[in-house]
């Protein structure tokens, strides 16, 4: 250990595989896990990109590890189902060079739609399970479990949570190893012909019994016992929450979770009168230490299983005393819906959807927010690509006036697929695709549309006018993401088509670089022509609030000329602010119907 570094527990796992002399890292955006291959691409020696979905990465890991390389593949929980197949699969082949897939939970659903344990997918799939709780773990365990990964012949989970994936700490850091690829034999019993899985089945097994004896002796995990009558069993971060709250017990700290060291731990509970199991997520390692035969341990019955754990929560669980703590927390934070950025182009689409009463099937991504107040023009909203499969179900269901919603890099994570079933069953769907050019709801990473990778060298663009009439769909349309009127009119006249339509609604997000960049003429309100009739407030823009007069006002610091507040003032009295020299923002045409 040469150096010590301030990183967090995602630029920690990037520095411990950079350590373990990974030469390919891919993976799919999603918090809590994005950070990863973020900190990666930094390290020139690893070939690192996003891929288009979480499958596609897991395939591409696979094939550079069975050539003999290490690889790295990064996702979040859900992302782990999209990957799934091929994670069931490889286990049976094993691997060449060590394969390590991080699946990043996500406890209290801070940024996801369920809180899924990965846990039991790993068991089922009969991969080992690695859960750090530091980051100074997060960098040490990664660097372990490609050695585990290629003396086991097994692709490896490193699992964490919120907070690990996203706490601060110290780290000491090492220098990069260099290991030479093992060597590639394309045997087809072992890596093709699915009937030879019948013979490879066995020794899954073989592997899982010889990881279960290695369990009980592996660094990953570490006893403390001095004789305390109390005792902890606990993994990745609930380790640190559970001593704060109960410093004296002795400790089972639980690194590797699958296998479980069983004879370990009966032994330990056996010599303690109350054990107490601290874990977030489902009762993973309760249920197996109770099926072993352990009687004096509890866990989700007194802590929950719902949300993430605290250490005020195991402490009023524990005995119902009151957590002291550092931080005041008397004064309560104001509250801060979430909504769209300042001139965000989904504002546009959701306000036209809304005054269309129509059923909208809604995606992932940040146009997730469609459905909240003062919009509420999102109905469902399942999973990545869901929206089009949604929509499709609602029609033939006989909700006729049935939009989906999808964004660009979601369209082509699991979008595509859908659309050519519309297609293919003559399904007048319509279908808004909202391309502003980025990942955005995960922080604008770049994906296939953008024009560069995350490296930010020049790519090539995808063409998704081309693509969408490649699958069959006659009715396409580009409209400017901020003319509501013409987003208006497209919806229309999709919705009479009579076969599929795609409007391709365009626009840059307003947090990309080139767009912070602009040099606009931010908009006013003039008082003398303001009416009060409040219908800028309808869009909900942080940047337009209720001034001094009781009249509306524009933050020109935060104003991006956006023109959607002009649009939507009858009498005119959103104006440019004159005196820069600037042109005067065009407005689009107005003429919707009687709608502005």
């Amino acid at each position: 250990m040469g150096m010590r570094d301030f990183l967090s527990g995602n630029e920690a796992l990037a520095r411990g595989a950079w350590e373990a002399g990974v030469r390919y890292a891919t993976g799919y955006p999603g918090t809590p896990s994005t950070e990863i291959l973020e900190s990666l691409v930094g390290y020139p020696e690893v070939d690192t990109h996003w891929s288009t979905n979480e499958k596609v990465a897991f395939e591409e890991g696979i094939g550079f590890a069975v050539a003999g390389g290490r690889a790295l593949v990064t996702m979040k929980h859900v992302g782990l189902n999209v990957a799934a197949d091929p994670f069931m699969v490889f286990p049976y082949s094993g691997t060449n060079g060590g394969f390590v897939v991080v699946s990043a939970d996500d406890p209290g659903m801070h940024s996801s739609q369920n809180e899924q344990d990965n846990r039991y997918l790993a068991r089922m799939a009969r991969v080992p399970i690695v859960e750090p709780g530091t980051p100074q773990e997060c960098l040490e365990f990664m660097r372990q479990a490609f050695e585990l990964s290629e003396a086991f012949g097994t692709p490896v989970m490193v699992r964490t949570t919120t907070r690990t994936a996203h706490c601060k700490g110290r780290v000491s850091t090492g220098g990069r190893r260099e290991v030479p690829p093992v060597a590639f034999d394309p045997d087809p019993r072992r890596f093709s012909v699915p009937i030879y899985g019948r013979q490879l089945r066995p020794l899954l097994e073989d592997r899982l019994g010889r990881l279960a004896i290695y369990a009980e002796t592996t660094p990953f995990n570490r006893v403390s016992v001095t004789g305390r009558p109390i005792g902890v069993v606990a993994n990745g971060i609930s380790r640190a929450y559970a001593r704060e709250v109960l410093p004296e017990a002795d400790y089972f700290d639980l690194g590797l979770t699958y296998p479980l060291p069983l004879v370990g731990l009966l032994s330990f509970c056996r010599d303690h009168e109350t054990v107490y199991v601290v874990e977030e997520g489902d009762p993973f390692i309760e249920e197996q230490l109770r099926a072993a035969g352990a009687t004096n341990i509890i866990g989700k019955d007194l802590f929950g299983i719902c949300g993430e754990y605290s250490p005020e929560r195991l402490a009023e669980a524990i005995d119902g005393r009151v957590f002291a703590r550092a931080l005041n927390t008397s004064i309560p934070a104001p509250s801060r819906p979430p909504m769209f950025c300042v001139g965000c182009g989904h504002r546009t689409v959701f306000d036209a959807l809304g005054q269309l009463r129509v059923t909208v099937a809604g995606d992932i991504g940040c146009y997730t927010m469609g459905a909240l107040p003062p919009y509420e023009a999102e109905h469902l909203t399942f999973c990545m690509g869901a929206s089009i499969g949604n929509a499709i179900g609602l029609l033939r269901a006989g909700v006729k006036r049935s939009v989906a919603v999808i964004g660009d890099s979601t369209f082509l994570h699991t979008g595509i697929p859908s659309l050519i079933d519309a297609v293919y069953t003559r399904t007048p769907i319509t279908l808004l695709i909202l391309d502003n050019g980025t990942t955005g709801m995960t922080g604008q990473q770049p994906n296939p549309v953008a024009g560069y990778d995350m490296a930010g060298v020049d790519a090539p663009v995808l063409d998704l006018e081309a693509l969408v009439r490649a699958v069959g769909v006659k009715d396409v349309v580009v409209v400017d993401t901020w003319d509501r009127s013409a987003i208006r009119r497209a919806v229309l006249s999709a919705l009479a088509h009579d076969g599929p339509s795609v409007a391709i609604i365009r626009g840059p997000c307003q947090l990309l670089p080139e767009m912070r960049a602009r040099d606009l003429e931010p908009l006013v309100v003039d008082e003398s022509l303001c009416t009060e009739c409040n219908a800028c407030y309808r869009i909900q823009c942080p940047a337009i609030t209720s001034g001094p007069h009781g009249l509306p006002t524009i933050d020109a610091a935060a104003c991006v000329t956006c023109t959607v507040c002009q649009q939507l003032c009858r009498y005119d009295a959103i104006l440019p602010l004159v005196g820069n020299g600037h042109a005067v923002p065009s407005m689009p045409d107005p003429a919707d119907g009687g709608e502005r």
